[in-house]
């Protein structure tokens, strides 16, 4: 039987480097003369892409502040990039399970695939698709279609609400594993996880009874 393609948010889901992200993004704003955000206020303003929050956040010359983010972004992201907890040993017993995987996430694509390939990690997935990529970004489903590639997907886990939705918008279901620190969620996945290793049991599971 042909396994269904196990979708993956890469921001706080599979990777860490929120704490970069927060701080390029205290530097855009310093450099419009706004206070920085906590890091839970930062998480909850972006986990839309850039394309779609940095307009709400600095309006019409939003650009400028996005080459500055991504100024600071770039100067350390790759250096500073960590795996999350129980992320290799996942993505292994779904590969040696049959489970196909691919990311779809509101990072810029470009720098989506540099940290996949800095961790080795290109090659595990079927697709690494990021913002920009599709003509939408999550919470749309362009993405996500654009991620499956035409073939059947199940499961899009992932750490917030923008996972949700997308899940949602695109048919299929969503697992929550939380981000320690990270915002409450505002909806209800179909399965929250304490931990990247519940998903494997719960990918085969689901599988099997479908």
């Amino acid at each position: 039987m042909t396994r269904p393609i196990v979708l993956f948010d890469w921001d706080g889901t599979l990777v860490d480097n929120w704490p970069v992200i927060h701080e390029a993004l205290g530097i855009a704003r310093e450099s419009f003369g706004l206070e920085p955000w906590t890091f839970v206020e930062t998480m909850q303003h972006v986990s839309r892409s850039g394309r779609e929050s940095f307009p709400k956040m600095f309006g019409a010359d939003w650009r400028r502040a996005n080459d500055t983010f991504y100024a600071a972004f770039e100067a350390r992201h790759l250096e500073a990039l960590t795996l999350l907890p129980g992320a290799e040993s996942c993505l292994d017993r779904l590969e040696a399970a049959g489970f196909p995987v691919a990311v779809v996430s509101n990072k810029n694509g470009a720098y989506l695939r540099r940290e996949a390939d800095r961790l080795g990690w290109t090659g595990r997935f079927e697709a690494l698709v990021g913002a920009g990529d599709a003509c939408r970004d999550k919470p749309d489903a362009a993405p996500v279609r654009t991620a499956l590639g035409g073939r059947a997907g199940q499961w899009l886990v992932g750490d917030s609400d923008t996972d949700i939705r997308a899940a949602r918008n695109a048919g299929l279901r969503s697992a929550i594993v939380p981000y320690a620190g990270g915002p409450a969620l505002e909806l209800s996945a179909d399965a929250r996880c304490d931990s990247l290793a519940a998903i494997p049991d719960l990918v085969a599971f689901s599988h099997r009874i479908n």
